[in-house]
């Protein structure tokens, strides 16, 4: 079958097209012909860091952990899917799992799940990493109906699924953005728009919540903004972030009474553990979608597999408005 591998970490060049021996499907796993993957933050890293990151791949290796396909086969035991399902999932591209930048993948039954049949293959490519991080750190921030809930970055990958579950579960949502296309995509997605840029967290906190701040809030920018987090969190809030890879003061936090919720989904992949869990969530959220309550949104851009190095590009530019998507 034909992938695309690289053979030493680095830069987006380092794609070349390859011929590899078509995976067999195994018990408690199925066969599945991939139609689309998507591109996340993490596959750019892995691709750039390689050895520097505990999860990265032996090489000669194939990145890609999102797809959407058609199940060809099926192992001993897998009893949820037949040959013809339309699934999609989240199931390689780290450690000793195969990636998906190729034509077929044998992935955990307990990692996939049936597509929305509203959905193409494309757009249900872009859901299943960033959807099962954003439903993941609402559920275990406690999300409830009626509460102020605050999203960073409500325009990227993570926080625009998380703007519209944070929805879909009652919650008033506010969320920030840097540029005119990302308030407006907020805005479109059915939150209140916040310009990080011209507004200060006093000022958006005394406008959004009378200064009481917010009684949850999902962080999918992380890193140093996790400060502006505490800063716009109310007293015994809830903070949920996919990026605390760093050190940080956290007395604003104890002082509020804060509780921090670190969201790191890829380890049922790395440690085999809970995988059913991810199943669980895939198969929540095709009912979700299905119901026309999530909506993922994809950049303008197509991309082949050939062209994956152009689609690593495209993500890590900047550039883009929604999750890039390659079509196997």
């Amino acid at each position: 079958m034909k992938a695309m591998i690289i053979k030493e970490f680095g830069g987006t060049d380092k794609f070349e097209t390859a011929e590899v021996a078509k995976p067999e499907v195994t018990a408690g796993h199925v066969l599945i012909k991939i139609a689309a993957t998507s591109v996340n933050t993490v596959d750019t890293m892995l691709r750039q860091m390689g050895n520097d990151l505990p999860i990265a791949p032996p090489l000669p290796a194939i990145l890609g952990m999102d797809f959407a396909g058609t199940v060809e086969a099926v192992g001993e035991g897998v009893t949820d899917y037949t040959v013809g399902d339309e699934v999609y999932g989240c199931a390689g591209g780290l450690a000793d799992l195969q990636g998906t930048l190729t034509e077929y993948i044998v992935a955990d039954a307990n990692l996939i799940a049936l597509k929305a049949n509203n959905l193409s293959m494309r757009e249900a490519a872009a859901i299943p990493l960033c959807g099962i991080t954003a439903y993941e750190g609402l559920q275990r921030a406690g999300i409830k109906a009626g509460q102020s809930v605050l999203v960073h970055g409500g325009s990227g990958g993570v926080g625009h699924l998380a703007l519209q579950l944070a929805k879909y579960f009652g919650a008033n949502v506010y969320s920030t953005g840097g540029g005119d296309k990302q308030l407006a995509l907020i805005e479109k997605l059915g939150a209140v728009s916040i310009n990080y840029k011209t507004e200060t967290v006093e000022d958006y906190v005394a406008k959004h919540t009378d200064n009481a701040g917010f009684e949850l809030i999902f962080d999918s920018v992380g890193g140093a903004n996790i400060q502006s987090s505490f800063k716009a969190a109310a007293l015994n809030g809830q903070i949920a972030t996919t990026v605390s890879m760093l050190e940080m003061d956290l007395t604003e936090a104890h002082f509020k009474g804060l509780s921090l919720h670190v969201v790191f989904m890829l380890i049922p992949m790395l440690h085999n553990v809970k995988r059913a869990e991810h199943g669980f969530i895939l198969k929540e959220l095709t009912k979700i979608i299905e119901a026309g309550q999530l909506v993922p949104v994809l950049d303008e851009n197509h991309f082949s597999l050939e062209q994956v190095g152009a689609a690593h590009y495209r993500l890590a530019s900047g550039e883009g408005l929604g999750k890039v998507v390659v079509e196997i």
